[in-house]
C-alpha cells in the first residue's frame, strides 16, 4: 500500500480516540509493521546472583530446574549471554535503559541511605512501553532508587510490589543466612533513650505496594509466594483487557540470605541452595503456566540473571559452570560476581514465545541484557528515546532465527571503579577476551585478589580456553594479530561515550531517606498491613 495515500487518513485519526480502535487501523509505521499488528505482551524474569551452571539445561550438574529446563526445550536457550555489569544496580539500570553505566550514570550499587537513583533524564523501558499503550508493573527488587521521584512508580510503572533494594540490606523477623535478625524492641519506643537501651537501630527491610509500605520487616519465607500471586494476578487481569502488558519480575532468588523454604521445597536433607533453586524454578513454572493458559500466543517471556554467583558465600553461592576464571583463582580472590571474569557476567538465559520463537534451539550468539531494551521497543512497534546512544541492539531476528548476527564486541565494566579506562575493565571481541584490570573480589576462602592493571592487556582465546586459565603469550603472533583491534575497540567506545548524552547518578547519602512505615519508630518495626488481606484486594492498574 502506498504510504502517501495513508497520510491524510493518519492526520484525521490523530485527534480521535485512537486507542479504542488501535488494533484495527490499517496504517503503516516506520518499522514496516502494520498498526493492525497486535502488540505482544512482555515478561522479563530477572534472577538475582544466579549462576550459569545452576540451570540444568546448561550444565547438567544439578537437577533443580525442571521448569526452566522445560522452557529451554520449548524455546531458545542462549549460552553466550551476558549481564551488562557484575553487580545489582548497574546491571538493572542497563537492562532498563539499554545503556552501559558509563552512559546512564549507574556505576555502582545504591545503599539504604542513597538519596538518588537511576538519573531522571534516563528513559526506562517501562516509560517507552507505557507511552506505546502498555500496562506496566514491576514486582520484586528495584535497587535503582527509593526516595522521591526515583521510586519505580515514577519511572514508568503503573504498579509496584516489592522491596526497594537487596534483602540483605535490613533486618528481618525471619532471618536467613547472612542477614541480621530484628531484636525485640520495647513497646511504645519512640525516644532516643530507648535506642540507647539497646533497641536495634538498623532499618528493617520494607515491602512496598505502590507508594505504601505494607510490611516491615518483610517475611522472607513467604516473599516468593507473594511475588508469584501478585504476578499471576497481574497477568490474569491485564490479559482480560484490550491493552498489552509489560511485567518486570525481579526475583529475590538466588541472592543471600537464603531462607529455608516452606514445603515442598524444604528437603529433609540440608541443601539450602538447592531448596531455594527449586523454589525459584517452581515460581517461574507457575508464571509460565499462567502465560500458557491466559495469553500464550502473544506473550514473550525472557528469563535471565543480573550477574553471576557471589562466590564468597561459599555453599550458599551458585555454580559458574565451566567459567571458573582459573587465572584469577591461582592468584587468590573470586572470579564470579563483582568481577569481569566470565563467571561474573555470563548468565543463564531463555526466551519463550509459543509459535514465534522456535523450540529447542540453542543459540551461540553473543548477546547481552543491554539488548532487551531495543528488542522489546522494536517488537512493541515503538521508538527508541532520541538524543542518546545505546549499547544494546535489536535481536528480534536472532530470536526468530532470521539472523545469526550477535555482538562482535561487548564491554565489561565493574562496580564502582572508574580507573584508567572509564570503568571498562575487560572487553570481548569475537572469541577474544581482553583484561585491563583484574582482582578485587573476595573468594570463599577469604582471599581477595590484588587489583592489577595490565598494559598491554591480558588476552584469552575463549574458543580454546573457556576457563580463562592461560592468557595468550604476548610474544606470540596471535596476540599481536588481535591487539590492534582490541585497542581500537576500547578507544572507540571511550570516544563514543565522551561525545554522548551521558547522565550522572546522585550517590549522596542521607539517613532521612531510609524507608520506614512509621517515621516515629526508630527501628521501622511496624504491624504488617497484610493482616487486612491486602493480597486479595483488586489492584487498579
Amino acid at each position: 500500500m502506498d504510504i502517501l495515500l495513508l497520510k491524510p487518513l493518519l492526520l484525521v485519526l490523530t485527534g480521535c480516540f485512537i486507542g479504542l480502535f488501535y488494533y484495527r487501523l490499517p496504517s503503516l509505521t516506520q518499522s514496516g509493521k502494520s498498526s493492525g499488528y497486535k502488540k505482544p505482551n512482555f515478561i522479563i524474569i530477572l534472577a538475582d546472583d544466579v549462576g550459569w551452571g545452576d540451570l540444568g539445561a546448561n550444565w547438567g550438574q544439578r537437577k533443580d530446574t525442571p521448569n526452566l529446563d522445560k522452557m529451554a526445550m520449548e524455546g531458545m536457550r542462549f549460552v553466550d549471554f551476558h549481564s551488562a555489569a557484575s553487580t545489582c544496580s548497574p546491571s538493572r539500570a542497563s537492562l532498563l535503559t539499554g545503556r552501559l553505566g558509563l552512559r546512564n550514570g549507574v556505576t555502582h550499587n545504591f545503599a539504604v541511605t542513597s538519596v538518588g537513583g537511576l538519573p531522571l533524564n534516563e528513559t526506562t523501558l517501562a516509560e517507552v512501553l507505557k507511552e506505546a499503550g502498555y500496562l506496566t508493573a514491576v514486582i520484586g527488587k528495584w535497587h535503582l532508587g527509593h526516595s522521591g521521584p526515583y521510586h519505580p512508580i515514577f519511572r514508568g510503572f503503573d504498579y509496584y510490589f516489592g522491596i526497594p533494594y537487596s534483602h540483605d540490606m535490613g533486618c528481618t523477623d525471619t532471618p536467613g543466612y547472612n542477614l541480621p535478625p530484628c531484636p525485640a524492641c520495647p513497646k511504645h519506643s519512640t525516644t532516643g533513650s530507648d535506642h540507647q537501651k539497646g533497641c536495634y537501630s538498623e532499618t528493617a527491610l520494607p515491602l512496598f505496594e505502590n507508594l505504601t509500605i505494607v510490611q516491615q520487616p518483610v517475611n522472607l519465607t513467604s516473599l516468593a509466594a507473594m511475588y508469584t500471586k501478585k504476578a499471576i494476578k497481574f497477568i490474569h487481569d491485564t490479559s482480560q483487557s484490550s491493552q498489552p502488558f509489560f511485567l518486570y519480575l525481579a526475583l529475590a532468588h538466588m541472592h543471600v540470605p537464603l531462607v529455608l523454604p516452606e514445603p515442598p521445597w524444604n528437603p529433609s536433607w540440608q541443601d539450602l541452595y538447592g531448596a531455594n533453586l527449586r523454589e525459584m524454578d517452581a515460581l517461574v513454572g507457575q508464571i509460565k503456566d499462567k502465560v500458557d493458559s491466559a495469553a500464550k500466543e502473544n506473550t514473550f517471556l525472557w528469563f535471565t540473571g543480573d550477574n553471576g554467583p557471589w562466590s564468597e558465600k561459599c555453599e550458599y553461592a551458585g555454580s559458574v559452570g565451566p567459567y571458573t576464571g582459573i587465572w584469577q583463582g591461582k592468584r587468590g580472590g573470586s572470579s564470579a560476581k563483582q568481577t569481569t571474569w566470565e563467571g561474573g557476567h555470563r548468565v543463564p538465559t531463555l526466551a519463550y514465545w509459543a509459535g514465534k520463537i522456535p523450540a529447542n534451539v540453542t543459540s551461540p550468539m553473543m548477546l547481552s541484557t543491554l539488548d532487551i531494551f531495543p528488542t522489546l521497543v522494536s517488537l512493541a512497534n515503538a521508538s527508541l528515546p532520541p538524543n542518546r546512544r545505546f549499547d544494546g541492539m535489536d535481536v528480534s531476528e536472532v530470536l526468530f532465527r532470521q539472523s545469526d548476527k550477535g555482538h562482535k564486541t561487548l564491554f565489561h565494566p565493574n562496580s564502582g571503579a572508574a580507573g584508567k579506562y572509564g570503568g571498562i575493565q575487560a572487553l570481548r571481541l569475537d572469541q577474544y577476551k581482553a583484561f585491563y584490570l583484574t582482582g578485587g573480589a573476595k573468594a570463599c576462602d577469604g582471599s581477595v585478589g590484588q587489583e592489577q592493571y595490565h598494559q598491554p592487556p591480558l588476552i584469552f582465546n575463549l574458543q580454546h580456553d573457556i576457563q580463562e586459565q592461560e592468557p595468550l603469550d604476548i610474544h606470540a603472533a596471535e596476540y599481536w594479530a588481535i591487539l590492534p583491534a582490541v585497542s581500537k575497540a576500547l578507544r572507540d567506545i571511550l570516544q563514543d561515550i565522551k561525545t554522548d548524552n551521558v547522565s550522572m547518578a546522585d550517590y549522596s547519602h542521607d539517613p532521612a531517606v531510609i524507608p520506614c512505615c512509621n517515621p516515629h519508630h526508630l527501628v521501622c518495626r511496624c504491624q504488617p498491613a497484610y493482616a487486612n488481606s491486602t493480597l486479595d484486594k483488586k489492584v487498579l492498574y
